[in-house]
């Protein structure tokens, strides 16, 4: 058995921007200390079908040379994936685990728990903590890992910034600012044909990134948290559109957003962690308010290019921050902690509960039910950029 003193570091779910300035400066700080790094490829799928330690599919090590120039891009250089290791199918049971060791797994008649599996091949790895990176999906089974006694510490990322426990979540800024340039963008053909534009933008459970982006367009949205009533919206976006000089009107819709009249459908199978697509809203709303307006809209979907491409500075610079407290806590010997923002300030809290769900919009205080916009009152005393649910 290696001395198991290797950090590990892995990045699951969905990438966004700012995932390689995590890895860089974990890579970087963990050097002072004289401690290597062992990178997991593809996420939890990386430590469910390993093949050994010198499984070079899986496994990479990370040094400052090789991770000297990675901050200056987007996504993430160790690759991901949606793999539940407590929920791996029969038919996805990698081919070298033997019979006899898939018979000491749990198995529930479709999906068998690899989590000895896991610990077993971090112990072969020598890793003595593992820096996992995601949402609350992947952050779900860290702190299974956790709960099992293996040392494990959280960042999290996700573009809907949802994650309980932390007032941010790395990808959230660069989202914001991607989507805001999009839709400043977009706003000559809207204007020019004088239509309703209809922005879908990232958000299954909660409203954050639509509600942030329309705070810095002064737009209208529609968020998960507030079903609303299309009669009502339409009033408003032709009111928009009557109030505005060049006649159209836009509306930033989240992807989990619905109305009183009904749910948005969800379609096709379930994801490893229990998750079926929603039907697109976008769509749909842009039908329902053509057919009650007599307007024509546009509808321009604000979702995997917000994903894609280097982070901005707020995400450059929490990321770095992330990575270098994670380091601390490591030297300090501390685990079972994720990193994040809590009151404006970095904090180390408990690892995700994962049956408390998604965070949410405080609806009473970032949102006007009303007139479906943010609310811009009330911030003497907020912190600088976000606030807690």
């Amino acid at each position: 058995m290696a001395e198991k003193n290797k950090i590990g570091i892995l990045t699951g779910g969905g990438d966004v921007p700012g995932l390689n300035p995590v890895i860089k400066s974990v890579v970087y700080g963990a050097s002072e200390t004289g401690r290597q790094v062992i990178g997991i490829r593809k996420g939890w799928e990386g430590l469910t079908h390993m093949i050994g330690p010198r499984d070079a599919t899986y496994i990479r090590e990370l040094t400052r040379e090789n991770t000297r120039t990675i901050d200056r891009s987007g996504g993430t250089v160790l690759h991901t994936s949606r793999t539940n290791p407590r929920r791996v199918a029969d038919a996805n049971v990698p081919k070298h685990v033997p019979a006899k060791k898939l018979k000491e797994l749990a198995f529930d008649g479709k999906y068998y728990d690899f989590t000895p599996i896991v610990i077993e091949n971090l112990e072969q790895l020598g890793i003595g903590c593992l820096v996992a990176i995601g949402g609350d999906d992947t952050l779900s089974f860290a702190s299974v890992l956790s709960a099992a006694g293996f040392p494990v510490l959280a960042i999290p990322k996700t573009m809907d910034n949802d994650v309980p426990g932390t007032e941010y979540c790395i990808g959230f800024s660069t989202a914001v600012t991607r989507a805001k340039q999009s839709i400043s963008r977009q706003r000559t053909t809207i204007g020019s044909h004088e239509r309703i534009g209809i922005f879908r933008i990232f958000g299954r459970d909660a409203g954050f990134t639509a509600l942030y982006t329309a705070y810095v367009t002064s737009e209208r949205c529609l968020i998960p948290e507030v079903p609303f009533d299309v009669d009502r919206l339409c009033r408003l976006l032709m009111e928009d559109k009557a109030n505005n000089p060049s006649n159209y009107a836009l509306i930033i819709v989240s992807e989990g957003a619905i109305w009183t009249e009904g749910e948005v459908q969800e379609l096709g199978e379930a994801d490893a962690y229990g998750h079926r697509k929603k039907a697109d809203i976008g769509h749909a709303l842009a039908e329902e308010v053509r057919r009650r307006t007599g307007q024509e809209t546009m509808v321009s979907d604000l979702t995997y290019d917000l994903r894609s491409g280097e982070p901005d500075s707020i995400d450059q610079l929490v990321s770095i921050t992330f990575a270098n407290i994670a380091v601390d806590l490591i030297r300090n010997g501390i685990s079972g902690r994720m990193i994040g923002i809590q009151n404006g300030c970095y904090a180390e809290v408990p690892l995700p509960d994962v049956s408390l769900g998604a965070r949410k919009v405080n609806v009473e205080k970032l949102y006007n039910t009303e007139r479906y916009r943010p609310n811009y009152r009330s911030k003497l005393g907020a912190p600088l950029l976000f606030s807690g649910s």
